[in-house]
């Protein structure tokens, strides 16, 4: 029987094709992920934002074309993040379809929405708005069944916060059914912080100067900076908004506090919100959490309050949850994964499907045992890759490490030697281009869960 709802997918920053007067400017797809990064660095002109560009539209002539079917990265920005093809697939096989063009076809209740990830994500809820009620309505209108239907919003990383202001702010929540989040920074990440202070890696050239424009430009990087006191002043955290950030525009960095505060707000003012609230989380990877400055530049600590809290490598724990949902609470799904690898992890879609279809199915429960995998978003070329890996609960488990180009062809696969701490590995001679690692069991029937991750080995 085809489901109720309407499923509405919402990709992360960078998941979203990007054209500008009619041809694409931000489109990676299989095996050129450096050529589509030079493409954006020709680019960068027209996708940098005017000064106090605030939560409009530049007019600028861009606008989103579709999501992102596979590994998109762009050095400094975020972090890699593969495609959306098997979120999708999943979604499909549950009896989600999107609408086609023909009239005379039934409509669809499974909708892909691409948005301009470089704005603010008030637009970009003021503008889901107007994509979605309509096609609620024309889903609504067969009638039966579907005369009451309400949405689904199923997101990935900053796609959550653009549904979550849509549904408190925009009156989303009149409509909305489920949300549920795969990596969402619900209270933003250190990860940010880094970027839009130090800028893009050193390194890369002209490149990364420009790229250091176009990131401090963007309101929706200003909006994922940490909520959370997260700042080393003396003994105490603070806020982005009492450090006295360097090189940003102080406005901004208030803008940002305020879009979270604002969300906070609001989220406890409603609280039938919550149980319509689910959250897959990343767990047990290595994340920056808390930062200090020093001499003008961020440097960035996985600790908190000198405890390892880990996260999903982007996204800490202490900000992938709603400020009203503790970090053990039973409403977080948890799985141990990479940020960028969240929305195509098995069990991660596993849970996704429990939670759409509200029954039991079987999640991966021969993968009981959890890694913490270290892996590098960017290396230049002649450097090695350096891969560290920890089993979680401290048994000693044989693993394999395995590195795949962007074509899938594997390049390198290798068993370290089994150990009770830290196993690390050193893989050299990688050329430029995009490389998925996976750290898995060395058996067929292994405990261990898979965890993926993605680098960038830049010319």
């Amino acid at each position: 029987m085809t489901p109720t709802d309407l499923v509405v997918v919402l990709p992360g920053i960078l998941g979203s094709t990007l054209r500008h007067d009619g041809k694409l400017v931000w489109a990676p797809s299989a095996g050129s992920a450096l050529r589509a990064i030079r493409t954006l660095g020709d680019s960068l002109r027209q996708l940098q934002l005017p000064n106090g560009i605030g939560d409009e539209h530049p007019d600028d002539g861009v606008e989103p074309a579709g999501l992102m079917p596979d590994l998109h990265v762009v050095p400094g920005l975020w972090t890699p993040v593969k495609g959306y093809d098997l979120l999708m697939a999943r979604l499909r096989s549950l009896g989600y379809r999107e609408s086609v063009a023909d009239p005379e076809a039934p409509p669809g209740n499974l909708l892909p929405v691409a948005y301009d990830w470089r704005l603010s994500n008030r637009y970009n809820a003021r503008r889901l708005a107007g994509i979605v009620e309509p096609a609620l309505q024309r889903w609504r209108q067969q009638g039966g069944r579907y005369a009451d239907a309400q949405v689904t919003f199923v997101c990935h990383s900053m796609g959550g916060l653009i549904a979550r202001w849509y549904i408190e702010e925009c009156g989303g929540a009149e409509i909305t059914h489920k949300l549920i989040t795969l990596g969402t920074p619900y209270r933003g990440a250190a990860k940010s912080l880094e970027q839009l202070v130090n800028g893009a890696r050193k390194g890369l050239g002209p490149f990364a100067v420009d790229l250091t424009g176009l990131v401090r430009s963007m309101p929706s990087m200003y909006q994922l900076l940490p909520e959370y006191a997260c700042i080393e002043s003396g003994r105490n955290l603070v806020k982005t908004t009492e450090a006295g950030l360097p090189e940003l525009d102080s406005s901004m960095v208030t803008d940002g506090m305020t879009f979270h505060s604002t969300l906070a707000k609001a989220e406890a003012g409603r609280p039938a919100g919550l149980t319509a609230t689910h959250a897959i989380v990343g767990i047990q990877q290595p994340t920056a959490t808390t930062a200090r400055l020093t001499n003008g530049a961020v440097e960035l600590a996985d600790t908190y309050r000198a405890e390892e809290l880990f996260g999903d490598a982007t996204v800490p724990i202490v900000a992938a949850c709603r400020q009203d949902v503790p970090m053990d609470s039973p409403l977080l799904r948890r799985v141990p994964d990479q940020h960028g690898n969240l929305q195509r992890n098995s069990a991660a879609l596993d849970e996704l499907e429990g939670i759409l279809t509200a029954r039991n199915i079987d999640v991966r429960t021969g993968e009981s045992i959890g890694l913490q995998v270290a892996i590098p978003d960017l290396i230049l070329a002649g450097e090695n890759l350096l891969v560290c890996v920890t089993v979680a609960d401290g048994s000693r488990q044989a693993i394999r490490v395995i590195v795949t180009d962007e074509t899938g062809r594997v390049v390198d696969s290798r068993a370290p030697k089994p150990s009770g701490g830290p196993m690390e590995t050193s893989i050299d001679g990688l050329a430029p281009g995009a490389y998925s690692v996976t750290v898995t069991g060395l058996s067929a029937g292994s405990p261990v869960a898979p965890v993926s991750g993605d680098v960038l080995v830049w010319n």
